[in-house]
């Protein structure tokens, strides 16, 4: 597998780390997911996903986020 040596900013580097430790990922896995990411093939299909996400929130009989349940959400605020 080839390898690359990189120059990054502080800042860059930085964020790079927080989103790997978010995501459990080592900074080097993180980076190629970036990557992936960027020069993917296909666009992201939008109806697609959300089509995706309605099917997820189904299996786990989420409550549909309509305005008046996401008002309702904000209203109540956090446990």
């Amino acid at each position: 597998m080839p390898s690359l040596t990189l120059r990054l900013p502080d800042a860059l580097y930085e964020r790079l780390e927080a989103r790997a430790a978010a995501n459990r990922r080592s900074l080097n896995s993180e980076i190629l997911v970036c990557l992936e990411q960027a020069v993917a093939d296909a666009p992201r299909d939008a109806q697609a996903t959300l089509a995706r996400i309605d099917a997820l929130r189904e299996r786990l009989c989420a409550p549909p986020l309509t305005d008046d349940f996401l008002a309702e959400a904000r209203r109540g605020g956090r446990p």
